[in-house]
């Protein structure tokens, strides 16, 4: 065999063992390579593939990508676009970095290599770690405060009942009983932002009794004007965890998406199994994954942010609900995150099988 051949043999070999999806398209954006990778993110043979246009193989937005090549192929200049929207064949959306290399045969530019790296994963893992360690900082904030609020209230308290005692005329018990009330109403706003301060006791949990038992809690408050949808994958084996905290974080995410809709829509909820898969910086073998939808409205730009703050509320209420509940999951070494537009918000609950120590 000519050397040359097995040259070519080897890169082909080489590029079809890369996780990274590369096509390779002539002067006229009409495809002459494809490697296993993108045979794979766009669902089609190479075979099949050969001699495709390239923008009936990838789906951009308007005609960004012919325009891209042409600018390419026009300087001979290489160029990336980071975090750009890719629509597959099925109708899912995901985000690339997209590179264009062009490819010259002496002084003319006959060839476009074009390398697309999904970054979903990286950018979802960026965001997790941020919503743990932002949510970690705000619990650790919100204990300081509570400390610094909790002497002073305490010693109010406590003058106000001294006071009550020494008064002279019994009409005036009224108002020392306002200050004991008073502290005592702000006594319970503190517990109530620093959330259940007991640990996980940790026992094997069906993570389905627990959705059922949120499911009954709730149809019992709103009545028969509710509806929910349940997709529930009947394979999933218990977790470890705690089952009370676990019924009133998903309790405090379902009424927030009730309460998000009022008397109208369908309120759905899915599990599914995960399998090898990375919460913040952690990977765990198996992770439930619990997802709960609702046709609201949204939750507003400006809120999105800081949706997991203590005291922030965008459908009436302390808005320490979802604050709790994402203190209550991050104690199981899980995570909640969101996906929100009008007519659709979805929240997804991660929870690992198994807990790992340390």
């Amino acid at each position: 065999m000519a050397p040359e051949h097995e040259k070519v043999i080897l890169e082909k070999q080489v590029l079809d063992n890369l996780s990274t999806a590369i096509l390779l398209f002539d002067c006229d954006f009409r495809l002459r390579y494809i490697n296993s990778a993108a045979e794979m993110l766009f669902a089609v043979s190479a075979r099949k593939a050969m001699g495709t246009p390239a923008t009936d193989l990838i789906h951009c937005p308007g005609s960004v990508l012919e325009s891209n090549l042409a600018r390419s192929l026009g300087t001979g200049q290489p160029f990336t676009e980071r975090e750009h929207q890719l629509t597959l064949p099925d109708g899912r959306e995901i985000t690339i970095d997209c590179t264009v290399i062009p490819q010259r045969r002496g002084h003319r530019v006959e060839e476009l290599l074009v390398e697309i790296q999904q970054v979903d994963r990286q950018l979802r893992i960026t965001r997790e770690e941020e919503i743990l360690s932002r949510n970690e900082a705000t619990r650790a904030l919100v204990r300081g405060l509570a400390h610094e609020i909790k002497n002073p209230l305490g010693g109010l308290r406590g003058a106000a009942q001294l006071l009550e005692r020494e008064l002279p005329d019994e009409s005036l018990v009224e108002y020392t009983q306002i200050i004991i009330e008073e502290a005592d109403r702000l006594q319970n706003l503190v517990n109530n932002m620093l959330g259940p301060n007991r640990l996980p006791e940790l026992k094997p949990v069906n993570i389905h009794q627990v959705l059922e038992r949120v499911c009954g809690l709730v149809n019992a408050e709103a009545g028969q004007s509710l509806t929910i949808s349940k997709d529930y994958d009947p394979s999933i084996p218990p977790l470890t965890g705690d089952q009370d905290q676990l019924i009133q974080s998903f309790l405090n995410i379902v009424r927030n998406g009730v309460r998000a809709m009022g008397t109208k829509g369908v309120l759905g909820i899915t599990s599914r199994i995960l399998r090898q898969f990375t919460i913040g910086n952690i990977r765990h073998r198996l992770v439930i994954s619990v997802e709960i939808e609702d046709s609201g409205p949204g939750i507003p730009e400006e809120l999105k942010g800081r949706i997991f703050f203590p005291m922030v509320s965008g459908a009436g209420g302390m808005g320490l609900g979802l604050s709790i509940a994402q203190t209550l999951i991050n104690r199981h070494q899980g995570l909640i995150e969101f996906t929100s537009k009008p007519g659709h918000t979805v929240f997804r609950v991660l929870l690992p099988l198994e807990q790992i120590d340390g």
